[in-house]
Order: C-alpha cells, then structure tokens, then sequence
C-alpha cells in the first residue's frame, strides 16, 4: 500500500492575504462586464436594459457547473491549476467581451455573436477559479482562522471591484469603444499577473491525496444535498443572491437614465456601493470576532439585520429620485453597500466553516453547490431585474417610477431572505455536533 504524504501545514496570514488578492483580481475583471459595460449598452447605446440583462445572465448561468470544477480539485487534490487556469478563461473572456460591446453600435449583429462567447467564457472561468479558490481556502486554513480568512478574502473581491471602478471610471472619460478595450485588456492583464504570482507555490508540490473522495460527481453532489443544514443554506444562498442580483445590474443605468451622470461618473458610484460594503464586512468581522464566545448565534443575527438593512435602503433609493440631488444618492448607496456587506460577510463565514467541517474532504462540491445556487439566482436576476425595468418603463412611461418599482421588488426580497436566515439555526453548532459525531462519506 503506498504511504501517504504527511497533510500540509495550514497557510499563515500571509498565505491567505495572497489568496485573497486572487479574488481581488477576479473582481477586477467581473465588474467591468457586469456593471460598466452593461451600463454602456444601456446608456450610450440605447439598447434595452434586457441585452446586457441576458449577457449577464448568460455569465452566470453557465456556472451551474461549479460543482463539477470543486469536484474535479477534490478529486485531482490540486486546486491552483484549475485557479490558473480558469483565469487565463477569464481573462480572454473579458477582453473579448469588451471588443463585442464595442461593436455593438457599428456592428450589432457581429457584437452579438462575439459577445455570447465572451461573457460565456467569463463564466467559465470565474466558476472553475472561484470555486477551486474557495475549496482550497476551506482545506488549508485552520479551522480557528476561518471565519476571519474569508472576510479577508471577500473584503479583497470588492476592494478589487471599488479600485477597478474607481480608476476604471477615470480613464473612461471621455468615453470611445476604443477606450474600453484599452481600459478592459490592461486590467485583465494586470490581474492575471497578479493572480498567477499569488498562487506560485502556495499548494505542495506533492498535495496528500484526499481522504474518502468519491469518484463520482453524482453520488458527490447527492450526498451534499442530503445534508439537511447544506440545503437549508442553498436556499437562503438563493433568496439573497436573487435580491442582491439585480440591483448590481440596474444601479448604473438608473444614475445615468434618472441623474443624467457620465459613464465615468456612474462607475464611480459603483465604487461607492463596493467601499460600502468593505466597511460592513469590516463591522461584522469586529464585531464576531469579539462577541462569538459570548454570542455563539452572532453570525446569523448579522445576517438577518444585513438583509433587514439592504431592503430598508433598497427602498430609500427608490425614493432618491423625486430629490433630484446626487448627494442623497450617493449616501444611499454608500449605505445599501455596507448593509450588502454584513449579510454577506455573515453568511459567508457559516459558508467556510461547513465546507470546512470534515478536514476539507469535500470543500469542492460544497462551494460548488453553494456557488451554483448562486449562480442561478444572479442569472434569475439578472434576467428578471432587467425585463422588469423595460416592462415597468413600458407601463408606467416612466423610468423614475420603473426603477422605483423594481428597488421595491428588491426589498421585498431582502425580507424574504431575512426570515429564511432567522431559521436557518445555529451553523457553528450544529458543525461541532457533526464534526463530533463524524459526518458521512
């Protein structure tokens, strides 16, 4: 029988802050696509808010996938060649997507045929990274240093998304199709350099093979599934993303459509709402770490008031409108993203310590799983929050009125979410009773 390599040891604070500038480099890319260029269309183009709403949705429903990706690093115990490597997919999507957008109003119909691949192929690749990254954070990082590991992780993400908008947005004005693709190769350049000299070395050389992998992705994926707080948490994962998702889509083209703001202008607000929310998981992470002995339900009650928040601000920017002033706008948005950042950094430190439960086993497939859930809600939402914006505009001739009843919907959603927080129990406890009692597999 071969002997099997001694298990690595757990990745210090400097080996965690270099994985989390692999999110911050992911982010960097992700929120061109998604936030300005969908703008762009929107804005510049006079295109209706569903194509990029499509484009959008298209990126997100082709990572229904990622629990094949965490299974193929569960099984190939190797993580850091499917991050490389689904960041090269990334990269090259989110240059060509900028080349499509930027044909677009010369050439439609070829925009389009290049643009599906393209935003197909960011999908990809942030799925096959993003995943893998979460699988390898959740095995390597002691279980002690876990909840504050992924703070520090998704604090980096949107530090990526406020940098990559604010500078983004300097250098896009004036704004030419040229101009985006130059701004667009450069960052996806940089942040792959930077990605791929986080990861240099970060794994063994010779990783100890898995213990009580399953080959099989189906038997995988429905034993995870069958795990009573797993599904419970998939669709607390789903409400919240659904709610998150279309704001994310509709904030710009609202600051451009109701405040007549500038491309570069509106991205910096996108700046706004991303610095908001590292200020939130900055709050949440504080207050966790020195109340979690105290307070052993801490976790989920940081989530219920992020989702009571975001759907209070949600609503207030509804109401920003009739002001007319960009000041009031900009508060609010500052606001909801610090509110979108105690619910997620909350529930994204229940999210490590379960794929972390049994040694990191099966940490692929659980972030998979989880990340698919997502994935479907934010091609939900991407989908409906834009066909609600051209269906509400249509009725009410309206925009102020249209994207006021879509803020609302959002709220009411973030409500929804909240009430499926306050019952999904204590996931830090049940953990230790499974951890415990040993878990199946």
């Amino acid at each position: 029988m071969a002997r099997r390599a001694p298990p690595a040891a757990p990745l210090g604070w400097a080996g965690i802050a270099r994985l989390g500038l692999v999110q911050s480099a992911i982010g960097a890319i992700v929120v061109l696509a998604t936030s300005t260029m969908n703008r762009v269309m929107v804005v510049e183009y006079a295109l209706p808010a569903m194509l990029p709403g499509a484009l959008v949705a298209l990126h997100y429903g082709v990572q229904m996938v990622r629990p094949r990706f965490g299974h193929g690093a569960d099984a190939g115990g190797r993580a850091t060649r499917w991050i490389a490597g689904g960041f090269l997919v990334l990269a090259l999507g989110g240059i060509l997507a900028a080349l499509a957008v930027g044909m677009l109003a010369q050439a439609p119909l070829a925009g389009m045929l290049l643009a599906v691949p393209a935003y197909a192929l960011i999908g990809l690749g942030v799925g096959a990274a993003g995943t893998s990254l979460l699988a390898l954070m959740a095995r390597r990082v002691a279980p002690a240093r876990r909840g504050a590991a992924a703070t520090l992780m998704w604090i980096m993400m949107i530090a990526g998304f406020a940098l990559t908008s604010g500078v983004a947005g300097r250098y896009l004005d004036p704004f030419s199709p040229a101009r985006l693709v130059e701004v667009t190769a450069a960052t996806a350049l940089v942040a792959l350099v930077i990605a791929l000299a986080a990861i240099h070395r970060v794994e063994p050389r010779e990783p100890a093979p898995l213990p009580a992998r399953n080959a099989d992705f189906r038997a995988a994926l429905a034993a995870e599934w069958a795990d009573p707080e797993a599904r419970r948490f998939t669709v607390f994962v789903f409400v919240s993303m659904l709610a998150y998702s279309a704001q994310e889509l509709v904030l710009e083209p609202y600051a451009g459509l109701v405040f007549a703001l500038t491309p570069g202008a509106s991205t910096r607000l996108s700046g706004l709402l991303h610095a908001g929310a590292v200020l939130g998981m900055l709050a949440v992470a504080a207050g966790t770490t020195l109340g979690a002995r105290r307070r052993p339900g801490l976790l989920r009650a940081f989530t219920v008031a992020g989702c009571i928040g975001s759907a209070l601000l949600l609503a207030c920017l509804a109401l920003a409108a009739p002001l007319g002033a960009v000041a009031p706008l900009r508060a609010t948005v500052v606001l909801l993203g610090a509110a979108n950042g105690v619910f997620a950094v909350a529930a994204i430190g229940s999210m490590m310590e379960l794929a972390g439960a049994d040694g990191g086993r099966r940490a692929g497939v659980r972030m998979g799983l989880w990340g698919g859930a997502q994935a479907i809600a934010f091609a939900a939402g991407g989908i409906g929050g834009t066909l609600a914006v051209d269906a509400a505009r249509a009725a009410l001739g309206s925009a102020v009125a249209a994207y006021a009843a879509v803020f609302t919907l959002e709220a009411a959603l973030f409500l929804a979410a909240a009430l499926l927080a306050a019952r999904l129990g204590r996931p830090a406890t049940r953990l230790a009773l499974a951890a415990a009692g040993g878990s199946h597999g």
